[in-house]
């Protein structure tokens, strides 16, 4: 009896392993370090994304990675019927777009942000919010970008052009990630927290981004802008602890329903991915048209703080 115990006992154990690994092989960390790109760097599987300009990658970059254009290559597009700009591309040819980079549905992806600033990272957040849109849960970013990288000279470097075998990737779209301009109304009416992660400049109306219509912002928003969560504004994400803080002075809940939002839907990824990502709220959602949507259609009221002649 004992031995057919333990018989079932071991069985048992090796069908939990075995689900334990098919499921950490489908959701990754949110950030890796430098270190861990340097030991994944080239491992069959892996797939850096790196998005700085082609004439850096060429000079230097981690070995394997693979060379995207985020401004360029299609990750986001302008809406043909009311020319919003930088909108989520159409699925089917993101899908077209990933496979070319040699990404399956089976490949853990990882955003390569230059890394200077905040916005930088952006870069990153924008496209994991992307991947994760397409179905895509084994994705991380790499914390600092290659500013991190690079910091450790002894950091292998490969130059030259990309060596690429295309793929086949498959979109399982997500829709209810995506805040629409309507969603945005409902949210006003439930009281729901909208939270622009505009510089302050932009918030009150001082500036505004040169495709939007008007200045200011949505009625009832909280500022909490996207260069506080990093450290100095600059490539590496801060600790939990610390923006937990910052949550507070922002008057921003960290758990909930709430929507980020800024102008096209950039630096409101670094927003959405420091609440859902980092501090654990998948509550959160991102308003891809932001304020560039909301003022050129019109979809509602903007709030103006302040008016200058």
């Amino acid at each position: 009896m004992n031995q057919l115990l333990n018989k079932w006992r071991n069985v048992v154990l090796g069908l939990s392993f075995v689900t334990a690994a098919a499921g950490s092989a489908l959701a990754a960390e949110p950030l890796v370090d430098a270190a861990w790109a340097k030991a994944n760097a080239g491992k069959q599987g892996v797939v850096f994304i790196d998005f700085q300009p082609a004439t850096d990658f060429m000079r230097g970059h981690i070995p394997g990675a693979v060379n995207s254009n985020f401004a360029k290559d299609g990750w986001r597009a302008e809406r043909a019927s009311d020319k919003v700009p930088d909108m989520l591309g159409e699925p089917g040819k993101l899908a077209e777009l990933i496979g070319k980079l040699g990404i399956d549905n089976d490949t853990h992806v990882v955003m390569v942000p230059p890394g200077s600033n905040s916005t930088d990272m952006g870069i990153g957040t924008r496209i994991y919010w992307t991947f994760k849109v397409l179905g895509h849960d084994n994705v991380s970013l790499l914390d600092g970008g290659m500013v991190a990288y690079t910091k450790d000279k002894t950091n292998p470097l490969e130059n030259g052009a990309a060596k690429i075998t295309p793929k086949t990737f498959k979109v399982n779209f997500r829709k209810d990630m995506i805040a629409t301009a309507d969603d945005v109304k409902k949210a006003k009416a439930a009281g729901i927290p909208l939270v622009d992660n505009r510089p302050e400049d932009q918030f009150v109306g001082i500036n505004r981004h040169p495709k939007s219509t008007a200045s200011g912002t949505l009625e009832g928003a909280k500022n909490f802008p996207n260069a506080w969560m990093t450290v100095n504004g600059q490539g590496e994400f801060r600790k939990k602890p610390e923006l937990e803080k910052l949550y507070k002075v922002a008057g921003v809940p960290t758990s909930g329903e709430q929507i980020n939002f800024c102008n096209t839907g950039h630096w409101a990824s670094v927003g959405w991915f420091v609440s859902s990502e980092l501090m654990g709220n998948k509550n959160a959602r991102m308003y891809d048209g932001s304020m560039t949507e909301w003022t050129i259609t019109k979809a509602g009221p903007v709030d103006q703080k302040i008016k200058l002649d």
